[in-house]
């Protein structure tokens, strides 16, 4: 008969978990995410029971009077089983010591990969860099930087769902990973999935705010991929149903796409294009019809638009076309992007821009300006076209005598909204840009005042870019031509000429003084004489701006302020902070502002 033992234990004792102390050090180990898991509830589990309610170590109770003379087979014999718990514990801390090591090699590795992908993807050779990308996460599977990269990667091969996917598991490693939603916005886009694209870049704001330029060029990108689309499904439609304008559109097209005709043969079917393209949707079918290579790739198009223009038909061609193609990209974003892009047409603007004959470069400026109206214009025109030469070519413009001269001016005010045709401007700025600024303010000849004031103050709007104000600054002659300009307009306390462009010579000056150097020091008593004089104007805003270049000026130069006070400075700068003060209902006046003595 069998005697059973009649122990009073715990259930530390009595209780055999599912795992081994092994088998829960391997689980931890494992892959899987699952099995992870399990094995985790389990440990913690096996660690709870090691512990009473007072946090003491358990301690066995036997009731003494039975005593067990044939232990169970199963027994506590097992050492795995008895494993003390400081023993289990210390295991757990070499396993987890074993597998940060074993990370940081997988880490080393992964990144190694990646450098590898990112060579590949540089060198244009895209499922290599899959490829790359893919072995480095059997390395390291939580890295977010493969998942987005392979997704790059997976844009350029057109492979939008594995894009997609990739990005969705960078953002599982990483939720605030503004580069997987960047890229899934891409993905999106390239499906024309429009909405979940837009929710993408929207999500980007809300973790990074700094990102708001990014952003909104995106979801610019999409918007105009959406209308694009629209435009051609409704332009379409309209072929279809034989529209009358639709049809002429793409029958004109035809027949220019005939080789080997008379200039005057081309420059009828343009004119006559031009009147066909009136509305958005004769605008689509020029372009899903081919219009933009048909007549760039015409060879004699291509001759009269790259050489002198030699003859009236030759004229006549160059401004129909110059005119088809403001028609063509009035307020069509899609035709100004393709436009722009044709290899041919990039070099030919720049060329028409300087043309030798007054209608061509007046076209050539009304398509400019057209562009330059809005920023997607702007940004195309600096993006595709070279516009290194434009400062100086729109300059010099100034002193012709037709509207040419207000066209330039036009332009260059909407350039100079962008950062990067600064940049631009900086190039050859001393050598070629301000030799003919200088010619300008030292010409004889009657200019137009309006389109030299202008000129002048976006000169000054010019030095709000450091680099381009301190090349300025430095430039005596510029300082000299811009003296002798003010001594030209006011003569014997009166203007005579040019009160506009006075009045910008000053304040281009006034932007010039923020930057000391030994050039103003040295002109500095002459910048002095002539701010004391302009106090005599009776026009207000050339007296401010005197005082404005005189402050500045009078820290540089101790002779200047010596100069300044000689000509009793104090008393009139009292005066005028009278006349400031009787304009705002402070304080009363009833004495000239400046009484020539």
């Amino acid at each position: 008969m069998l005697f059973f033992p009649c122990f009073q234990m715990n259930l530390f004792c009595l209780w055999k978990p599912p795992f081994s102390a092994a088998a829960l050090i391997e689980g931890l180990k494992s892959t899987d995410p699952a099995v992870q898991a399990k094995a985790m509830a389990a440990t913690e589990k096996r660690l709870q029971s090691v512990s009473d309610k007072d946090g003491k170590k358990p301690k066995l109770k036997v009731d003494k009077t039975v005593i067990n003379t044939r232990p169970s087979p199963s027994g506590l014999s097992n050492q795995e089983e008895m494993m003390s718990p400081e023993s289990f514990l210390a295991a757990l801390e070499k396993d987890a010591h074993e597998r940060a090591r074993r990370r940081k090699e997988n880490e080393a590795s992964a990144n190694a990969l990646k450098e590898k992908g990112n060579d590949a993807f540089g060198q244009g050779d895209y499922a290599l860099a899959v490829q790359n990308y893919t072995e480095g996460l059997k390395k390291q599977k939580d890295m977010p930087a493969l998942y987005t990269n392979r997704a790059q990667a997976y844009i350029k091969l057109q492979k939008y769902e594995k894009a997609i996917d990739d990005c969705s598991w960078a953002l599982r490693c990483d939720e605030k990973c503004t580069k997987a939603l960047f890229h899934m916005g891409k993905a999106y886009l390239a499906k024309k999935q429009f909405q979940q694209a837009r929710e993408c870049y929207l999500k980007i704001l809300k973790f990074d705010s700094q990102k708001e330029k990014l952003c909104k060029d995106c979801i610019n990108e999409i918007d105009l991929e959406e209308k694009r689309l629209s435009e051609e499904e409704t332009a379409s439609e309209d072929l279809k149903t034989g529209k009358l304008t639709a049809v002429a559109v793409s029958e004109m097209l035809q027949k220019l796409s005939k080789p080997g005709q008379d200039p005057l043969y081309y420059a009828g079917g343009l004119q006559l294009l031009t009147d066909l393209v009136q509305a958005c949707t004769e605008q689509t079918l020029f372009r899903t019809n081919g219009g933009f290579s048909v007549i760039s790739n015409n060879k004699v198009i291509e001759r009269v638009l790259s050489a002198k223009i030699n003859s009236p038909a030759e004229l006549e061609l160059a401004c129909s076309l110059l005119l088809l193609w403001q028609a063509v990209c009035k307020g069509n974003e899609e035709n100004q992007r393709l436009l722009l892009t044709h290899p041919s047409v990039n070099v030919q603007l720049p060329a028409l821009l300087c043309s030798e004959a007054p209608e061509v470069q007046e076209e050539c400026l009304a398509l400019l300006c057209l562009y330059s109206k809005t920023e997607h214009g702007r940004v195309l025109l600096i993006r595709h076209l070279n516009t290194t030469k434009w400062l100086q070519t729109l300059i010099s413009l100034v002193k012709v005598a037709d509207s040419r001269a207000d066209s330039a001016m036009n332009l260059l005010t909407h350039l100079i909204l962008e950062e990067n045709f600064k940049i631009q401007c900086r190039i050859k700025l001393s050598t070629e840009t301000l030799p003919i600024f200088i010619q300008l303010l030292s010409s004889s000849k009657p200019l137009n005042e309006t389109a030299l004031s202008r000129c002048i103050a976006l000169l000054g709007d010019l030095c709000s870019d450091v680099v381009i104000r301190m090349q300025m600054a430095e430039n005596q002659e510029c300082w000299q031509a811009c003296l002798s300009f003010v001594t030209q307009c006011w003569t014997e306390n009166s203007i005579i000429r040019y009160p506009e462009c006075l009045y910008a010579v000053l304040g281009l000056m006034m932007n010039l003084s923020l930057e000391p150097n030994s050039v103003i020091e040295e002109l500095a008593e002459e910048i002095c004489d002539t701010c004391m004089s302009l106090f005599n104007s009776p026009d207000g805003r050339i007296i401010s701006r005197a005082v404005g270049l005189l402050s500045h000026v009078l820290l540089v130069s101790l002779g200047a302020l010596e100069e300044a006070v000689r000509q009793d400075v104090v008393r009139k700068m009292i005066r005028f902070l009278k006349v400031i003060c009787h304009f705002q209902w402070l304080l009363p006046i009833s004495e000239p502002l400046f009484p020539s003595q």
